[in-house]
């Protein structure tokens, strides 16, 4: 897994050469619209709500003595909540509704690795991508969520929180990844076995999805970049794993 984590890594290294050389950066006009639209509405009420969430828990404390410590350990935690849970809507959130504007970015590479679209392929209009995008995503918020909260709570536990946060992050990165990668995958497998083939590659998609969480703590320019980067690596190395299973 170790070395396709790296090598989806590797990939980000030619993205932008490779988008220039096909003129790509159009089809990423209103996905990174989008992506600056949610990022903005999901920051503001990220902020709103943190110190609502950090009082709240600092109700549990009640004594007197470290108090304010307490409220202010609680605040800290808030913020982390609301941060991570603000970070899994956006991602989930635009990757659905880009999905019909990153479908003829991945056709494109694809055309480019093989020649042609060589295999046999699945032919759907904007609203089924679209459909499909917020299928898949929807699916992914929900498994995230299940595993994100334990790991949350975990971060209340000293010296746990540390690997917990590890965790937390290489989670992320691999429902990012996938969000990715089924942009290619939907001319190709249907549902069930585009959710299979993802489990069978996770270090391809927890590669891409550490680079494109990477990206996402750069202010501003992250939210710009991140797509255009992270759809291309990824719809390169979802093509090649394509092309090895089509080998055998």
């Amino acid at each position: 897994m170790i070395k396709n984590i790296l090598s989806a890594i590797k990939a980000y290294a030619g993205s932008f050469s490779l988008i220039s050389k096909l003129k790509l950066w159009k089809y990423f006009a209103i996905p990174i619209l989008i992506s600056i639209v949610i990022a903005t509405i999901i920051g503001f009420f990220a902020y709103s709500l943190s110190d609502n969430i950090g009082a709240f828990l600092a109700k549990i404390w009640i004594w007197d003595w470290g108090k304010e410590a307490f409220t202010t350990f609680t605040s800290f935690i808030g913020g982390i909540f609301v941060l991570v849970i603000g970070l899994i809507l956006y991602k989930h959130i635009v990757l659905a509704l880009s999905a019909p504007f990153m479908s003829p970015v991945s056709e494109k590479i694809e055309i480019y690795i093989n020649g042609n679209l060589k295999h046999q392929h699945r032919k759907t209009s904007f609203q089924e991508q679209l459909w499909r995008g917020i299928k898949i995503n929807i699916r992914n918020l929900g498994k995230e969520l299940l595993v994100t909260i334990p790991i949350l709570v975990l971060k209340f536990i000293p010296v746990v929180n540390i690997f917990s946060t590890i965790l937390l992050f290489l989670v992320q990165a691999y429902y990012a990844g996938f969000g990715n990668m089924d942009y290619t995958l939907e001319r190709h497998l249907n549902y069930k076995e585009s959710i299979n083939f993802v489990g069978k590659n996770k270090g391809t998609s927890i590669g891409n999805g550490i680079v494109f969480m990477l990206c996402l703590l750069i202010p501003v320019l992250g939210i710009i970049i991140v797509l255009p980067l992270s759809v291309t690596a990824a719809s390169v190395k979802t093509v090649e794993l394509l092309n090895k299973n089509n080998e055998r």
